[in-house]
Formats: C-alpha cells, sequence, structure tokens
C-alpha cells in the first residue's frame, strides 16, 4: 500500500530567493577582455558589418575585444520559419556553441562575453554559470553608459 503524498515535502524543495544580485554591467567589461558572440538569423547578410560596429562599440566603452563568434540560423538545415527564432530558450545558441564559446574564453582568456542580441536574465544567469564568467547583452552595456 502507498504511502499519502505529504504537501510540505515540496515545499521545503523550493529554494527561498537570496538577495538580489546586481547584474553584470558597464563595469565588468570596462579592460577587460571581451569575447563577442553573434547571433544571426540566415536572412541577415550584413553580419560580419553589424559584428564590425559592436567590436567599436566595446573599444570605446574601454574593452578589448580578443575573440568573435557567430552562430546563424537556418545557414544549415534550419527551417524558414524557425530563422528567426534562438536555438534554446536558455542559452540562445545551441549547446555546441555554447561549449564552443567556452573554449575560446580559456584560450583567449577572457574575462567577459558580451553577446549583440539582447539576453533575457535567465539567458544571463545561465550562460553566465555555463561559461563561468559574465555573460552580458551589448544593450545591457550601452544603456548602463
Amino acid at each position: 500500500m502507498h504511502q499519502p503524498r505529504r504537501r510540505d515535502r515540496r515545499l521545503a524543495r523550493r529554494v527561498p530567493p537570496g538577495p538580489a544580485r546586481r547584474p553584470a554591467s558597464l563595469h565588468t567589461v570596462t579592460g577587460a577582455d571581451v569575447v563577442l558572440v553573434g547571433f544571426f538569423s540566415a536572412k541577415q547578410k550584413d553580419f560580419e558589418t553589424v559584428m564590425a560596429s559592436a567590436a567599436t562599440e566595446l573599444a570605446a566603452c574601454g574593452a578589448r575585444v580578443v575573440a568573435q563568434t557567430v552562430q546563424r540560423r537556418g545557414v544549415s538545415d534550419g527551417g524558414v520559419r524557425k530563422m528567426g527564432l534562438p536555438y534554446s530558450s536558455r542559452t540562445l545558441l545551441s549547446y555546441g556553441k555554447v561549449r564552443e564559446v567556452a573554449q575560446v574564453c580559456d584560450r583567449a582568456g577572457a574575462d567577459a562575453v558580451v553577446f549583440v542580441a539582447s539576453l533575457t536574465a535567465r539567458q544571463q544567469r545561465t550562460l553566465t554559470a555555463m561559461l563561468g564568467r559574465p555573460a552580458v547583452s551589448l544593450s545591457h552595456i550601452l544603456a548602463a553608459d
């Protein structure tokens, strides 16, 4: 015979919210070595121009871009309907590309990772944990300026 389900057990598993952490900002990239990461649809042909202008904006903020990585959606085997969507809602990129970015960061000795696309708070937390260094969006940095 099975035991009745205890409701208080589920409540005990919940983690109480900790103190609010301040998101990575302009201070994270000022004077830091950063890896610039772009996520683009296959329809967007001028992605190299966008990456170059993002690198220029980061240099104006005092960051040094040590490497750049691009994830293109819909180039190899993506459907037309999915081209504008992220590969993963948790990380924006595919998991293989996240591992590749982590390796590039380790080789280059980067202090932070800057994404050209906007990141949600969840994506920022997940990518920071997976990459082992702060992950911020370029729009967040420019807004803090």
